[in-house]
C-alpha cells in the first residue's frame, strides 16, 4: 500500500520500520517540528524523521494541521491509500483523515475503549491493571473514539514500569499495525464500534506525581512504577525534592504496635541496613531506590550510608 505515516517519538519509530520493511511504500513521514533540548539547547530531530532521512523518505513537519490548506493539498497530491498514525501528538481533523481510500488507522497503546488519551501506558500501571495491550482503529476526529480493527493483549508484570511496558507495547503495536494493513488490503477485516465504558488517560506532569502517603502503599508503588523513567514520583524532605524510582509494599506487621500508630508519611525506619520505610494509610512503603537533589539514582541503603533521613519526620 501507499502510505503516509504520521508519528513523532520512538514509540512510533518501530511501527514505521516494520511497515517499511514489510514492503509497503512510505510516501512521506509527517512528524512534529525539531526541538531544542538540554542545557545547550541543541536541535534534536524526531526519531521518525531521522529514519525517514536515512531511507530517502520525504519528511513533512507542519507547525499546525488544522486550517492548513497547503498541508492538506500536499497530502491529497500524494494520493495515499491510507494514513497510519502512531503517537503523532495532535488531534487530527476529519478532512485529513478522510483523504485516503482506506481512511486513516491509528495504533494506540491500550485496549480501547479502556483508556482514551495521551498516557494510557502509565495509567494502566498507576491504576493497578493486570493486563493491557494495543489497539488498531479506524480514526475519526474524536479522542481515540474510532472503530476498532484489532487488539492484542499482554499481562502487566509486577516488576513492569512505564519504561519496560512501553518497550513491550512498542513492538506489539508495530506487529499489529502490519497485520491490520495486510488484512485491510485483503478485505478480510471490518472495524467494529467501541463500547462506551472508557477511562480518560490524560497527560502526566511532574506536579501530578507527588506520592500521597494518605493513600495505600500499594497505590504508591503503582505510581512509582507508572512514572518511571519519566517524570518520576517524589516526596519532599526538609524542603528538598527526593525522587523514588523503586519501592515495594510491606505489611504493617513489619512494625511494632507503637510504630504502627504513626501518621501517614512518617519515616519509621531509616538506616543503611534496613533501608527507608514510610507509613501510609494502609501498609508500609519500603523505598528501594532514591534520587536526592542534584544527585544520581542509587539504592537507598547506599544513600543512607552517607546521608540521613531522620526517623520521626512526617513527609509533606
Amino acid at each position: 500500500m501507499n502510505i503516509v505515516f504520521m508519528g513523532t517519538p520512538d514509540f512510533a519509530l518501530e511501527t514505521l520500520k516494520q511497515i517499511h520493511n514489510g514492503g509497503h511504500n512510505i510516501l512521506a513521514v509527517v512528524c512534529q517540528p525539531d526541538k531544542q533540548v538540554g542545557r545547550g539547547m541543541k536541535v534534536q530531530m524526531p526519531p521518525t524523521k531521522e529514519y525517514a532521512l536515512a531511507n530517502n523518505i520525504d519528511v513533512l513537519q507542519p507547525e499546525k494541521i488544522r486550517n492548513n490548506e497547503e498541508f492538506l493539498e500536499k497530502i491529497k497530491s500524494l494520493k495515499p491509500d491510507i494514513i497510519v498514525v502512531v503517537a503523532y501528538g495532535k488531534i487530527l481533523p476529519q478532512e485529513l483523515l478522510d483523504i485516503p481510500k482506506y481512511g486513516s488507522m491509528n495504533v494506540h497503546g491500550s485496549l480501547l475503549p479502556k483508556y482514551r488519551g495521551a498516557a494510557p501506558i502509565q495509567w494502566a500501571i498507576i491504576n493497578g491493571d493486570e493486563t493491557t495491550g494495543v489497539t488498531t482503529m479506524k480514526m475519526d476526529a474524536g479522542m481515540d473514539t474510532g472503530d476498532i480493527y484489532l487488539t492484542s493483549e499482554i499481562p502487566i508484570e509486577k516488576d513492569d514500569t512505564y519504561g519496560t511496558l512501553y518497550e513491550k507495547l512498542k513492538l506489539l503495536g508495530a506487529r499489529l499495525a502490519v497485520k491490520t494493513l495486510d488484512d485491510i488490503l485483503d478485505g478480510t477485516i471490518k472495524p467494529k464500534k467501541q463500547g462506551d465504558d472508557f477511562t480518560t488517560a490524560p497527560m502526566i506532569f511532574k506536579e501530578n506525581t507527588k506520592i500521597d502517603f494518605y493513600k495505600s502503599a500499594y497505590s504508591a508503588v503503582n505510581l512509582i512504577r507508572g512514572v518511571n523513567p519519566a517524570p518520576g514520583a517524589w516526596f519532599v524532605y526538609e524542603d528538598k525534592v527526593f525522587k523514588v524510582w523503586k519501592a515495594e509494599e510491606l505489611s504493617e506487621d513489619y512494625l511494632s504496635e507503637e510504630e504502627q500508630n504513626n501518621n501517614p508519611g512518617s519515616i519509621v525506619v531509616s538506616n543503611s541496613k534496613e533501608g527507608l520505610i514510610i507509613t501510609t494509610s494502609s501498609g508500609l512503603l519500603n523505598v528501594l531506590e532514591i534520587q536526592a537533589p542534584n544527585s544520581k539514582r542509587m539504592p537507598i541503603k547506599d544513600y543512607l550510608r552517607g546521608n540521613e533521613l531522620k526517623v520521626g519526620t512526617i513527609l509533606s
